[in-house]
């Protein structure tokens, strides 16, 4: 029945129904495909040809009828010189040129960045990326092999340990203080696409768009920062020292009993204990009186 059916069957296309699918190869009884059959190469979509373990031609969007005119590399391999026009035996190989943005990255092992501010501080982060086949030959080449099927689930642990190799780099290089990476996220997420495009060159694959997520620290950065903007909302201490005095003393006025004697006290307190400060700190401390003479 498949030899049948391969017999019958006189197109060659491909329909994808799933979301993760990068290449396809389209399945021939002994690979025979008929001479003048259609190709029918869709948009987002590139056909490869794959004779004898080579890569013959390849196929951008558009419907072709096969013939040795335009199957030149192909023509050459077999040496059809005269229009030969029997089945002839070759792998079809189609190629998802779409973007796959589904793909996600993060650290599993915190990156050490030296931040001028901070010093030493382990980042985590995460995020999302959009990939891309440029140059399907070069793919099937380098990752695909015979695989009849390959899918991004394949490829992208393989692209998660390469972000995650760049990603400290990447910070470390910005200039940007760590308190400021969550304002140029965009900027180093391109950074990171332009990198990665560059290196993943070699297999045929460009990162289009990097997102970053987030950026995090350890639970005791963030608890030095909580305490810093504290402090920034709190101002000047020595007035919100003597603010909180006054507001003791009204709070005692109006209340003459039970625990306005200890908010009093507490205000009286402070303003004491400021005006020592005062005095110990600067020049205005009192010279102490000499000895009597003998």
């Amino acid at each position: 029945m498949d030899k049948l059916r391969g017999e019958l069957i006189d197109i060659v296309e491909w329909l994808d129904d799933s979301r993760d699918t990068i290449v396809w190869r389209f399945p021939r009884y002994q690979n025979e495909i008929k001479m003048g059959a259609k190709l029918v190469v869709r948009e987002s979509q590139t056909a490869v040809f794959v004779n004898e373990g080579k890569i013959a031609d390849v196929f951008p969007p558009g419907t072709y009828t096969l013939e040795t005119r335009n199957l030149p590399i192909l023509s050459t391999l077999k040496g059809w010189k005269y229009g030969f026009n029997s089945p002839f035996k070759a792998e079809v190989y189609f190629v998802n040129t779409r973007q796959f943005t589904d793909m996600k990255w993060g650290t599993q092992n915190p990156v050490i960045l030296r931040d001028a501010e901070f010093g030493v501080v382990r980042v985590r982060a995460f995020g999302a990326f959009a990939a891309r086949v440029v140059d399907p030959a070069q793919l099937l080449r380098e990752l695909v092999g015979t695989d009849p099927q390959f899918r991004t689930e394949e490829v992208q642990e393989y692209l998660r340990q390469l972000i995650v190799g760049r990603l400290g780099g990447a910070l470390a290089t910005a200039g940007v203080p760590l308190l400021d990476l969550a304002a140029h996220q965009d900027a180093i997420g391109r950074r990171l696409a332009a990198v990665l495009t560059e290196e993943l060159a070699e297999v045929g694959i460009a990162i289009p768009k990097f997102v970053i997520e987030n950026v995090s620290v350890p639970p005791e950065v963030e608890q030095a920062l909580d305490k810093r903007t504290s402090m920034g909302a709190v101002g000047d201490l020595d007035r919100y020292t003597r603010f909180q005095a006054a507001n003791a003393m009204e709070a005692a006025a109006n209340n003459p009993g039970g625990e306005a004697g200890a908010g009093i006290g507490l205000g009286l307190g402070m303003a004491m204990g400021q005006q020592m400060a005062r005095t110990m700190g600067g020049g205005g401390a009192t010279q102490p009186a000499p000895a009597p003479a003998q």
